[in-house]
């Protein structure tokens, strides 16, 4: 018997690439689902063609609106928080009004649901939490001005939290996908080692809520080289030209 049978998640950022590919999966498994984003019309679209799914329309950036849409959800038993927004930038093109809906979406954004469901899991004593995260916030990269930093505060912010909640039933895990093949990559102009679809991508998610370990990267052997990139030593990341 499937583990998602007889529960009930909210995916935030279902509307598009992974979060639709995690949503159809997840209700293949059985998994009542709570869909969000803020195109109401994609979310009809995707809860129509799947089982025991209900739209909930949300700006995360407007915590109000997060507010209102959490009355509505009522009691989950797990969120995914997978809001992401992209593009990519570098310093000498500096765009302060995108670095910061990218800071919006892809971390306030997750502080906003987390503020709605994290008392109610705590008064409970359980709860499931999925953070999407990625590859990106593990050491500063070209171009990835708002992007990156956004990612990297999402992963310490899940280390935080794992800390912070042991011993109080409630599963906190970060999952840091690499590339993968959506609206938002379509904007890299660059080659993208180990491109996955939003389907295989799906797939590696649903292993990683299904497993007790708290961190997840992938693909490998991608991820393994992006993680030493983190214990090099600046004088060879910043190697002078």
């Amino acid at each position: 018997m499937s583990e998602y049978i007889g529960k009930s998640y909210w995916l935030v950022g279902a509307s598009e690439g992974l979060g639709r590919a995690l949503a159809k999966e997840l209700s293949d498994a059985g998994a009542h689902l709570i869909l969000s984003a803020r195109n109401a019309e994609r979310l009809k679209e995707l809860s129509s063609e799947l089982q025991n799914t209900r739209a909930v329309p949300v700006d995360v950036t407007d915590p109000e609106a997060v507010r209102d849409a959490a009355g509505i959800v009522g009691e989950i038993d797990g969120l995914i928080y997978n809001a992401g927004a992209y593009e990519p930038m570098s310093t000498a093109n500096w765009d302060t009004h995108a670095a910061i809906k990218m800071c919006n979406v892809n971390y306030t954004g997750a502080l906003h649901v987390l503020g709605e469901c994290l008392p109610r899991f705590l008064e409970r004593g359980k709860g499931d939490i999925t953070l999407i995260g990625s590859l990106a916030g593990y050491r500063g990269l070209p171009a990835a001005i708002g992007y990156g930093p956004s990612k990297a505060a999402l992963i310490s912010l899940a280390e935080t939290m794992r800390h912070d909640l042991k011993g109080t039933g409630i599963t906190v895990r970060i999952v840091n996908p690499g590339f993968i093949e959506t609206r938002l990559t379509e904007k890299n102009s660059f080659q993208m080692p180990m491109l996955m679809t939003p389907e295989r991508a799906a797939q590696h998610v649903q292993r990683a809520m299904k497993s007790r370990r708290f961190r997840t990267d992938f693909p490998a052997p991608f991820s393994w080289f992006i993680r030493v990139l983190s214990y090099l030593p600046d004088l060879i990341i910043y190697r002078c030209k």
